[in-house]
């Protein structure tokens, strides 16, 4: 494979055939995926399920989609939430970062520094209003979510809550979702 002056673009992302499923693109460089934890995978279908309940009917829950951010970058959040209209078909195979309210990424330990700095900052910098990051506690590990909200002056997020037990929010609706460990074993 060969790539242009500073790396791989997002048009390579979908035309080069051999790359294996859920390859991300952050900076130019193809980002490959690791086998995925119980923990990842049971905490996204919490949280899928838990969003979906309330989610108005214009707005739509996606999971590990490509959101082209810019030429350089289309990270795939673990969970997007995207407005419903530009949804054209079952074949689409990625959003526009306009198009995207919410992103999650549940971190993994070989994901940690790309799902704590670098798709947050990139995520922000591209205008994506609302980002959650979901980590484990380090005593007991249960599941813990960092609420941020986009501040649009400085293309920053800020900390808008940290949440133990039950994830509740205001923003970008109303939502309510038992995280405890319980919640987390019965999936």
């Amino acid at each position: 494979m060969t790539t242009e002056q500073g790396g791989y673009t997002v048009d390579d992302l979908f035309t080069l055939s051999e790359l294996p499923p859920h390859t991300e693109l952050l900076d130019g460089s193809l980002v490959f995926a690791s086998p995925q934890q119980i923990f990842h995978s049971t905490m996204v279908d919490l949280l899928v399920t838990g969003i979906r309940r309330t989610t108005p009917p214009n707005l739509k829950v996606r999971r590990d989609m490509t959101v082209v951010l810019d030429r350089h970058n289309g990270p795939e959040p673990d969970i997007s939430l995207i407005r419903a209209e530009i949804e054209l078909g079952p074949d689409e195979t990625l959003y526009r970062a306009a198009d995207v309210l919410l992103a999650v990424e549940v971190a993994s330990p070989d994901s940690e520094a790309r799902d704590r700095g670098t798709k947050p900052q990139k995520y922000a910098a591209a205008g994506i209003p609302n980002f959650w990051l979901v980590e484990r506690d380090g005593t007991d590990q249960h599941p813990v979510v960092r609420v941020y909200a986009l501040d649009p002056v400085s293309k920053t997020y800020a900390l808008t809550g940290i949440h133990h037990g039950r994830l509740k929010t205001g923003v970008p609706f109303p939502i309510s979702i038992d995280i405890t460990l319980d919640a987390l074993n019965q999936l």
